[in-house]
Parts: structure tokens; sequence; C-alpha cells
């Protein structure tokens, strides 16, 4: 018989002595003031009932006040007093640990907040107070020969010469921003008070040319951190390594590992701090041929190469050809790759103009075309020490714009100069993210499912082979590797994914209604409308994600150089609610089910965004970023031996149900077999098998599927033994299936099924 969902609930098991056992799932927890560990105390007792092993929870340290994140790091040794304090968070571990719980944080040590007030950043204070002779200006790259000895600080509204900041005692004021006066400056005129002082305030608009400090991404609010130095490691890690060293926290992740100097460096003197038993994984983001450093003392990455495969094969990839043909005539946009090197190049020479000078001047004149041209044909985010250099088609291209032995010269400065080729990397990994995932995903939009951190927009399909070539290779070399599908960076979750990836089996679906002066504005409209569907709040929330996506493409308006009339227009491409056609939405949920089925029965350790066990529809940040809603009532009315109704409980069910075995029964979640159905519909069956007793079996392409007659006698032949499915499909008893399963059988009811083995 099959078993109950209420009947899969053992406790987590006991870890080895003296070690805290890996996590088997994690859940991830949007942390802010109006949701501070308290409230998330309050939740342990549900999430436990989930079936989840570990909560992971976004950043802890002290940030910015009101940070909705806490990216914005402005103390390491303190713990946020707006979430809770230090004791909140120990509460929080505590009631985790009675629940069976461990505790995952994600921390950031790659940069720190420039806040408001500057003085919440005590070492940059020091910095700006002391200059180049503090004992904190190691923490920080700072370049002070090209700011003439001065660290340029972009705070000003507009030019300075308007904006002049005023000295008020001992500190220098403007607006609601105050900066430390160098000792003996106080008296002193203010045109020579502001040229005497280690920093010059500056428009905002000079960070794109003359900033000389590393920064996050093009953020100017964000100062690099120098984490390679022992010594600041030891003093931004000192609290997190306390925690870890407590028991408080089991688990790590590492947020934007390529912005750091020496990664594999970084996270060696890591792991001799934590010890072995600490799970370590990396937020890194890897290109579809890429592989993650063998030599890494880590469990894996965050998961997104996972949820570029698990999306792909879920993408016809005839339809997706047929999509990028009709957007290309409608909007009459290039293709993928020109599309994303024409970014690169304005990003790199726009945006990012003060980092490629800063490596030109080091390179020098005669190599800086050759800089340049090889960041932006550079096919992954970055090199890392030791590599042995770009890739050769890189290379060709590069030299093909700037003279191969310009190229061969930078190439060989690579190989002798550390500092240069650490800079390089890093400008590199900025480059990648802005000019990919925050302008060509946004300016190239022919299947909007695709456009997703880690993803692939020219080559949005994966096949069934290659999928499993993934999962054999991640259970065999990374094993406990984390995997995800929505997080808090997705621009669209899985969920919303799902019902767009339905568009490449039914590409006319996708075509605007008609209107509107700006065809690819109206484009994007027309997916991202049908991928949120008819929810609550659909207008504003359409409006917001596509103000967002207008400003990232950078065609018409932009962050820096809005164009409020083009805007205003923007909110009337955004309908009240619109709905996949009802032909599609079976298909919309084979996707949302298959997708997690997969997710959760793979190799790797999955994690559950908060809200996410559920249907989850959630775009861009900040609407992925809304306060959690636990379907707690849903959740006790399965567990009371309810049947799921509609996709929303079905998920649920299936969540609850894989990550309550994954706890109890881990042994089942290991190995890796490919299945391979028989019959004149075996390629719309995606089905593998943990050989310790798990087989998942996924519908792909549906509607394609029901178009051509269905399942037709296509049967799917099961390992040896005797089969259940969990949860059963209509909360009946099954008789078990053995050998040949016929598929029309098995997925009568649901487009997805995991099976497990019986006595």
């Amino acid at each position: 018989m099959s078993q109950p969902l209420s009947d899969i609930r053992s406790e987590p098991g006991v870890p080895e002595a003296g070690a805290a056992p890996p996590p088997t799932s994690t859940y991830r927890l949007q942390l802010r003031p109006e949701f501070p560990f308290a409230a998330a105390e309050e939740a342990v007792p549900y999430l436990a009932s989930l079936g989840v092993s570990h909560l992971h929870l976004s950043p802890v340290l002290e940030a910015v006040p009101g940070s909705a994140h806490g990216y914005d790091v402005t103390d390491h040794s303190r713990v946020r007093a707006e979430l809770g304090g230090e004791a909140g968070l120990r509460s929080l571990g505590a009631a985790a640990r009675a629940h069976g719980l461990g505790l995952v944080l994600d921390i950031v040590p790659n940069h720190m907040a420039v806040p408001t007030p500057l003085h919440l950043n005590a070492p940059l204070w020091e910095v700006l107070r002391e200059g180049p002779h503090s004992p904190y200006a190691r923490w920080f790259d700072i370049d002070w020969e090209a700011g003439g000895g001065q660290l340029l600080l972009p705070v000003l509204a507009g030019p300075a010469e308007s904006c002049q900041p005023e000295a008020d005692g001992e500190v220098l004021r403007y607006g609601e921003q105050e900066f430390p006066l160098r000792e003996g400056t106080a008296g002193l005129a203010t045109a020579e008070l502001l040229a005497a002082q280690w920093y010059r305030p500056a428009w905002w608009r000079e960070a794109r040319t003359s900033l000389n400090y590393r920064r996050f991404f093009t953020i100017s609010e964000l100062i690099g951190v120098r984490v390679e130095d022992p010594e600041v490691f030891a003093a931004t890690h000192a609290k997190v390594l306390e925690l870890v060293r407590d028991g408080v926290v089991e688990g790590l992740r590492i947020d934007h590992v390529d912005g750091l100097a020496d990664p594999e460096g970084y996270l060696r003197r890591l792991r001799a701090a934590v010890g072995a038993g600490c799970w370590v994984v990396v937020e890194k983001i890897l290109a579809r041929d890429e592989r993650l450093p063998s030599g890494w003392p880590v469990a894996g990455t965050t998961g997104y190469d996972a949820l570029h495969r698990v999306d792909g094969v879920f993408t016809d990839p005839a339809g997706a050809a047929e999509l990028a043909g009709r957007y290309q005539e409608l909007t009459e946009a290039t293709d993928w790759e020109r599309t994303a090197g024409a970014c690169a190049r304005e990003v790199l020479t726009g945006d990012l103009a003060a980092e490629l000078a800063a490596l030109e001047r080091r390179a020098g004149p005669e190599l800086a075309d050759a800089v340049r041209e090889l960041l932006i044909a550079y096919p992954v985010y970055r090199p890392y020490p030791g590599d042995p250099g770009p890739a050769p088609a890189a290379v060709e291209r590069a030299a093909a714009l700037a003279g191969a032995g310009a190229v061969d010269g930078v190439r060989e400065l690579l190989a002798r100069d550390p500092a240069f080729a650490a800079r390089f990397a890093q400008t590199s990994a900025a480059l990648r993210a802005k000019s990919l995932e925050d302008r060509a995903f946004y300016r190239y939009a022919p299947l909007l499912s695709a456009t997703e951190v880690g993803g692939d927009p020219g080559r949005p399909a994966v096949p069934v082979a290659e999928f499993h070539a993934y999962c054999a290779e991640l259970e065999r070399d990374w094993p406990r590797s984390g995997t995800v599908l929505s997080t808090h960076d997705t621009k669209r979750s899985a969920d919303v994914r799902a019902r767009i990836s339905v568009l490449s089996q039914a590409p006319a679906a996708a075509d605007p209604p008609g209107g509107g002066p700006d065809a690819q504005l109206s484009w994007v409209a027309r997916q991202t409308a049908l991928g949120l569907g008819p929810v609550p709040d659909a207008a504003p929330r359409l409006a917001g994600a596509l103000l967002k996506a207008v400003r990232e493409a950078a065609l018409h308006t932009s962050w820096t150089e809005r164009d409020e009339a083009y805007e205003a227009g923007v909110p009337g491409y955004a309908p009240a609610a619109v709905d996949l056609p009802p032909e599609l939405a079976g298909a919309a949920r084979a996707n949302l089910l298959g997708m997690a089925l997969l997710h959760l029965a793979m190799p790797g350790v999955p994690e559950v965004y908060q809200g996410a066990e559920t249907e989850y529809r959630a775009l861009v940040d900040p609407d992925n970023r809304r306060p959690a809603v636990f379907p707690r009532e849903a959740l006790a009315r399965l567990d009371a031996g309810a049947a799921a109704v509609g996709p929303a409980e079905e998920k649920l069910a299936l969540t609850s149900t894989l990550l309550r075995l994954r706890r109890a029964r881990p042994d089942l979640f290991t190995g890796y077999t490919p299945l391979a159905a028989r019959g004149p519909a075996a390629e719309h069956c995606l089905a593998f098998a943990r050989p310790a007793g798990l087989v998942a079996v996924a519908t792909r392409l549906s509607h394609r599927l029901a178009a051509a007659g269905g399942w037709r006698g296509t049967v799917l032949p099961l390992p040896p033994g005797r089969w259940v499915p969990v949860p059963p499909t209509d909360g009946a008893a099954y008789a078990p299936y053995e050998g040949d399963a016929d598929l029309s059988g098995l997925l009568a009811t649901r487009p997805a099924a995991a099976l497990v083995r019986t006595e």
C-alpha cells in the first residue's frame, strides 16, 4: 500500500559523534526588520513538519538601517540589532535544534556598505579620517595614486561647485551625510579644507569614470573588502566563526565568491577555520560548459547550474527557435551572441569605465585595447589563479580586434603579475554579471524563462541526455552541492518560468495582442503577464517589473539616464490580469510539478525558497522578497488525509513528501541511473532512479504530447522490485507497479510521479 503523506514524518537521523550531519534540504528565509529572528522562530515548527533539515538565513550581521536584504554589511562584529541581535539569533538556533533543524548563514565576504551615516562603517570612517596610513586602509582596494591621494566619494547630488559640503565642528556635512575631518584641518577655509582631506566628495556621476576603489559590480554604495589579507579575514569573520564553533550555525553560503582576489585561497582559509564538518557552498555562476574548480574545499555551488538544466529540459527546442524568429521579426532585434557582445562593450566602456581604466593604466597604453577586447570576449565569469588563461576562442576574437601581439602581451602579464590578474578577474566577473544578467537578459527576450541567472538564452533547451549527464556528474563529483529553482535573485520564480516555458510548445500564444509603440516592451509585457497570471495586485506588480526591465535593458531609459516621458508610458503595457489559454493550463501544471519533482529527487541538496513549497508566482526583486506566506493550513489538511486539490496543493504534497523522505531516509537519494521509456511517446518521459529505492517520472512537453495523441502505449521499464507512488495520486491504496509501467496509467491523474520501492 502507498504511504499516507502524514506517515512520512520521522525526525532527522542522529549525526555522527562530534559532527553535524550535512543538510538533506534547506529552506531560505529572507530576514528583514519586518521579519526578524522572532518571526523565523515562530515558523520553526511548521518548517520542521514540512521536512527540511536546515534553515538558510539571509545575511544576519549588522547592515544599513532598514535594509531589506542585509548584503550591505556595516559591522562584521555584531549580529544585526534590527533582527533581534545575537540573543535573537541564538534563540532561533536553539528552537531550530529542538525541532531537529540546523542553521545555514549567508555571509558576504566581498564587500561592505558605504552607508548613511558613514560612521556606521567604522573601518571606512577611520580610513577617511587617517588616509592610507590608517591600520584599516588594508581592508579596502583603494588606488590612492589614481585619486591624487584622495578617495573619491560619489555622494553629491550634482557637480561639486553647486553641492559643497560644509564644515561642522569636527565633521564635514552634506545633507544627511557627514564625513570625518583629517586631524588639524578643522579651521581651514572651505576650498583648502576639502583639498586637505583624504577623500573628495564628488557628484555621483563621477563614479563611472573616476572611482578609485573596488566596488560590488557597479554599486558605489558597496566597497570591496580585501579578505585575502589574513588580518582582514580574521576581523571580518570572527563573529561568524564564533557562531560556527558554538554550534549555532552548521553551514555557510558564500556570497559572490567571484568578487574575491583569490577565491580558492579564501575558501581554504575558511575551511581551516570552520572545520571539515561545516557545509559550505559558493554562489558561483557557471557557464553551461564550465565546471567548478575541483580543488575548492566546498560542497559545491548554490545551484544555478541545476536551475538551468531543470528549466531547459522542459523547453521545446523547435518552439524556442520559432519564438526567436517571431521575436526578431517583430522587434528587429539581433541574435543572442551579438546582443551579449554589444552589452558587454557598453557596460565595460560605460558603467565600468573606471575599472577598465585602472587595468589599462597597469597594462600600459600599448596593451589597453587588448585588455578591453579580452574582457569582452571572455566566455565565463572569470579566470582563477593557476588557470591556463583565456580560452582559445576568446583569444582569437580579441586578437581579431586588438592584434595578436597585444593579446599575447596581456596573457603574459596575467601570468606574471598576480595583482593585475586578480583585478582582471574581478572586473571580468562584474562585467559578466552586469552585461549578461542585468542587461542582455533584459534586452534579448524571445523566451523569458530562459533569461535567468545561470541561463543560456542562445541555447535555452537542454536535451534529456544532457540532463542525465549533468545529474550523473553532480552525483559523482559534488553530491552535496546546492540546487535551486527559485531564489532571492531569480528574475522570475520557478512557477512563473514553468508557465512561460509552455510558450515554447505553442509559440503563437506569445504574440502580443497589439498596441503600443514599443514592440520589445509589448513582447516582454505579454510573457511576463502570462507568467504571473491573474493574481492579487497583478497590475502594479507587473508595472514594477516592467519598469525595472526597461531600465536594465537600457534601450530607451536606464537607471542613470532616465527618460521620464518614456517611463510614464510603461504601466500602460501591464494588463490587470492575463491567464494562459485553457489549452495550455495543463501543460503549465505539468511543468510546475515536473520541475519540482526533478529538483527534489535529483542529486544535490535542494533549497526551497520561502513560500515555494506551494505554487509561488513572483517576479524580479523586490517582488520576490515580499513577506513569506507559509501554507500551514493546507499542509495540515493534507496531513489529515485530504486529497490535494489543484496545482498549489499538489506541489505542496509532492514537496513535503520528498523533503520528509530526504530527511528520514537519506540513503534513498544516493546514486543515479537514467531510465528510458519505450514507445511512440518515449521522448516525453524523463525518468531516473536513485538505486536505493526511488524513481522519479516527469512528463516533458505535455502540450505537444497531447497534440500527438498522448502516451499511446508508451511504457517505462522500472528497476527490479515493487513500486508505489508517494504521495498517492488520489488518497487511495495502489497495487504496486512492477516491470513495465504503462505511462498512461501511472501519469493518468498527475503528470509527475515519485515511486518508492516497497518490501
